[in-house]
């Protein structure tokens, strides 16, 4: 495969460009999801790992380290912790959320039961913290444990301000900024921070991972409102069912009239949904231009997150990263 094939998605691209590292991830992986006293965790953790997935998150540890020369190899250890606790993240997520389906196949919670789920995620963090440890470097500690907190606090707050109408823009940003920026930060950071980067550089991929994340989790929130359930890996229109606030909504919301505020309280707020309801949530987000302006909101981040890499080094890894940032958001643009 020749990694510079432009036609190839940039997240192929990267795998390419990192296939060797990334075997080791696998294979560490493989290693470090087992149990010797209980089976049933390697069954959970490789019912999701064996689920697909692109490995995003591992990749950008990776591709941080390697772009800015780095030659050892505790970068495998922290892309296979940055891994851990995204797969223990979605444990615990589809055990919050009842859901039924990741990535097209049952989830754990629905094929084995909550509190498998639930100390199956346990564990994972557990381990991801061995392989921190691993490292050497308390600075990388530093911000994956973080990282971990920011996600636990940021699940929490989408908890309280799920269902409530007075959730505004900077609220649900500091959600997607919990739930999915900052592994994203945190992935690149650490990264950089193994291969012994100059702080700028340092700052830089931090920036870069969190507008990543966040133009990625617009994305997301978009497609549900217009994407395949092959694109996104769910039915359209599920976040409105489940009730979610998500940034589309959000804009409608600011802009409602009285009816229309009716409409979303008994909808989202009381959860009293009848048939033509998404229809009708959708007439009144086009009608506001919400889901423009939340594609537009996003397309800003996709241009934040390419600003961030001019501080870095030029090469191929920097111009797959900056071909990732338009690539999230290309499935709305």
């Amino acid at each position: 495969m020749d990694v510079n094939d432009t036609a190839l998605k940039p997240l192929d691209r990267l795998g390419a460009t990192l296939a060797p590292e990334m075997a080791a991830v696998d294979a560490l992986i493989r290693d470090r999801m087992a149990s010797q006293h209980a089976a049933r965790i390697p069954e959970v953790t490789a019912h999701l790992v064996g689920a697909g997935g692109k490995r995003l998150r591992p990749l950008l540890t990776l591709a941080a380290a390697k772009m800015l020369g780095y030659q050892g190899d505790a970068h495998v250890l922290l892309a296979t912790a940055v891994e851990f606790i995204h797969t223990a993240t979605l444990l615990h997520d589809d055990v919050v959320d009842e859901s039924r389906q990741r990535r097209g196949r049952p989830t754990a919670n629905l094929l084995w039961d909550n509190k498998s789920s639930v100390l199956v995620g346990d564990y994972l963090f557990g381990r991801s913290f061995q392989l921190m440890v691993e490292t050497g470097s308390l600075r990388v500690l530093d911000i994956l444990a973080n990282a971990a907190a920011v996600i636990s606090e940021g699940e929490v707050l989408q908890l309280t301000a799920a269902q409530d109408l007075r959730t505004d823009e900077p609220i649900y940003l500091q959600i997607v900024r919990g739930k999915t920026a900052a592994l994203f930060s945190a992935a690149t950071e650490a990264g950089a921070v193994v291969a012994g980067a100059p702080q700028d550089q340092v700052a830089a991929l931090h920036d870069y991972g969190d507008a990543l994340g966040i133009a990625f989790q617009i994305a997301d929130d978009l497609l549900d409102y217009g994407g395949t359930s092959e694109t996104i890996g769910k039915n359209t229109g599920d976040d409105f069912r489940e009730r979610k606030l998500t940034l589309p909504v959000i804009k409608a919301v600011a802009l409602a009239d009285e009816e229309e505020r009716a409409f979303w309280q008994r909808t989202i707020e009381k959860g009293d949904q009848r048939d033509g309801d998404l229809e009708q949530a959708l007439r009144i987000m086009h009608g506001h231009g919400a889901l423009d302006a939340a594609r537009r909101d996003a397309l800003d981040w996709s241009a934040r997150a390419r600003a961030a890499l001019t501080a870095l080094p030029d090469g191929d890894i920097r111009g797959i990263l900056s071909d990732l940032a338009d690539y999230v958001v290309a499935r709305v643009a």
